[in-house]
Parts: structure tokens; sequence; C-alpha cells
């Protein structure tokens, strides 16, 4: 039988260039997030992070960022090379392991010290692909073209995809672009990878994000509504993108019949899509209608620190829950070139 598992508390930070080193800015956000659990850190038994030691340019780097959980008590840690969504999946997994009660879950990246879109080819089969260096953005415009082909989307669609995410990112204080835009504005702008415009690109964001997860009853005591976690899978797709349908994603779909999506109503869904194309792909990919709120928040084309994106997408769910803006939510969390990696997770208050 499975263990209730909930949110308890989130904490995040956002920068288009954050001046301080990563522990300088993780830091803060860790002491928030366990502030806010009420747990007495002593008591959290479990910690796991997320990040990339491509991104901070060293081996090893994750190490480093335990200063910014501090030297004592000594605790069972963990990491993973991943977004902090898969180290809240490990977390998840330690507590039903019954190893545990509780986690503090962490992740953060820090872009703006290089060219991530160069930087992500080295996330590429090293024999076939990573020897043509392509970038990110490059990648995803091949994507996106096969999106509108099969599909019969237009750039249009993209564009209008920006405007309501900028818009609804005006009432995000964590968001690094937001506000009112037009669509012939958009339209009009030049190609940085067609189809692709500066606009349909994730914006360069510096940050952290962390988390408090407590199993069953000791999660009540803790906060007036519990947000729990109902449903949660991952599942990957080939590295080879000639061996993929770029215009749907599979993973996404399975991981959404795994989790449990369609077995009530979704009130909103915070999907990470760092491209606005993304976006619609996901969206149909989890059997999304028309009536659910997609990215409230603003969602990845607002704000996208690297590798804690995923993470605050599961945040800002929850937040949402826990202050009453709805009852059940979808969030998701996507790592690798194109979608290759999709995580979903089912929410739900009390």
């Amino acid at each position: 039988m499975m263990r209730e598992v909930a949110i308890v508390s989130f904490a995040q930070s956002t920068s288009p260039r954050d001046t301080r080193n990563e522990v300088e800015f993780l830091m803060p956000v860790v002491q928030e997030a366990v502030r806010a659990a009420k747990l007495p850190r002593a008591e959290i038994g479990f910690t796991c992070s997320g990040s990339s030691d491509y991104l901070q340019g060293q081996s090893f780097a994750f190490v480093g960022a335990l200063d910014a959980v501090g030297a004592w008590p000594p605790i069972k840690e963990s990491h993973v090379e991943m977004d902090g969504a898969w180290a809240l999946y490990e977390a998840w997994i330690k507590i039903q392991t019954g190893d545990v009660d509780s986690a503090l879950v962490y992740s953060f990246g820090k872009s703006s010290s290089g060219d991530l879109a160069e930087i992500l080819a080295l996330q590429l089969d090293p024999y076939t692909m990573l020897p043509l260096w392509p970038d990110a953005h490059s990648l995803a415009a091949i994507q996106a073209r096969a999106f509108l082909e099969a599909t019969g989307k237009s750039e249009r669609d993209l564009a209008a995809v920006v405007a309501r995410s900028r818009r609804d990112a005006v009432a995000n204080p964590h968001a690094v672009v937001s506000g009112s835009v037009d669509i012939e504005k958009l339209l009009a702008e030049p190609y940085v990878c067609s189809p692709l415009r500066a606009h349909d690109l994730p914006p360069i964001t510096d940050g952290a994000s962390a988390m408090v997860v407590v199993a069953g009853e000791k999660a009540r005591e803790l906060c007036a509504r519990p947000v729990w976690i109902r449903g949660f899978d991952h599942r990957i797709e080939p590295l080879g993108l000639g061996l993929r349908d770029l215009s749907r994603s599979a993973s996404t779909e399975i991981a959404a019949a795994k989790a449990g999506v369609h077995a009530g109503r979704v009130d909103f869904a915070e999907l990470h899509a760092p491209y606005s194309h993304q976006e619609l792909i996901l969206r149909a990919a989890l059997g999304l209608g028309e009536g659910v709120a997609i990215n409230p928040s603003g969602g990845a084309l607002a704000s996208h620190p690297y590798m804690a994106a995923g993470l605050v997408r599961i945040g800002e769910a929850a937040q949402r829950i826990a202050a009453g803006r709805g009852d059940r939510a979808v969030a998701h969390a996507t790592q690798g070139p194109c979608l290759q990696q999709n995580l979903v997770c089912v929410l739900e208050g009390d």
C-alpha cells in the first residue's frame, strides 16, 4: 500500500543574472523552505538535490552546494544529475520504502555564466550528434517545424502561447519576463531559428528552488492544507532524434496514464515547456482540454532557472492548491533535448 506524501512548503528564487555564487543564492531558499515547513531541521529524514556539474563547470560541484544545507546535524543525502523534480521523485520513493518520513528537496542552476544553448549539446550522443554541436535552440526549432507540419498549427498559435504566458506572469513576482504583448508585434520579430523567435525561447534565468515533503498525518499537523502527491511517474524516449516522432510526446502520454491524470477533473496544469510549441505538444499528450488553465504562473517562458524549473512547476502548483485556488492539478517536468524525458505529478488538496 502506498504511503500518503504531501508537499508542506516550497520556496524559490529567480534572477536574470545573479551575481552571487550558487551556494549564496541557494542558502536563503533552503532556509525559507525549512522554516515554512515548521519541522525542525534535525527531524527531516532525507535530503536530495538536483543540479548539473556541466553547468557549474566542474565535476562533483553539487557537493559544494551542501554548504547551503549546513554541515550539522549529519544527514542522509543523495543527488541526481537532473532537474530537481527528479530529486523529488527519489525522495518520494525513499519515503515509500518506510526508511524516512520526511525529506528536503532542492535544486539550482546558474545559466548566465555561459551559453546554455551551446552547453546543452554535451548531453547529445557523443559519436553521431555531438561532433556537429547543434545548440538547443536549433534542435527545438527542428521539433517546432515537425509539430507545425504534422498538426496544421501556425506560428500565430505559438505567439498566442507566448502572449498568454507573459500576461499571466504579471502576477508572479518570480517571473523575469512578463507583460502585455501584441501577437502581431511578436510575429514581426526576426527568427532566431525558424520557426522560433526570441520570445519562443526560455529566458536565461539563475535561480534555486526547495521543497519539504512529509508523510501521513504529520503533514496535516504541519500545515492547514497539505498538498498530496496522488500520482507520480516519469518516462524516457530514445536520445536519437531520428528514432522519435518529434511532433508528439509519447513518454508524457505514458507517464500521464500511469500517474492517473485522467482519474479526475484537472483544475489547472503547470507544464515545463521551455519553448512555446512544447506547451501545445504537452497539452495534447496530457489530454488537457480547453477548460484547463495552463501555466497560470506564466510557466517556463516567463522564468527558467535551468535544473530548478521542473521543481518550480510542481511547487507553483502546490502553492496554488494550498491557497485554495484549485483542488487538483497536474505538474510536469522535462529534461533532455526536445522533451526526451518527462515526469508527471498529480497533486490534490485535502
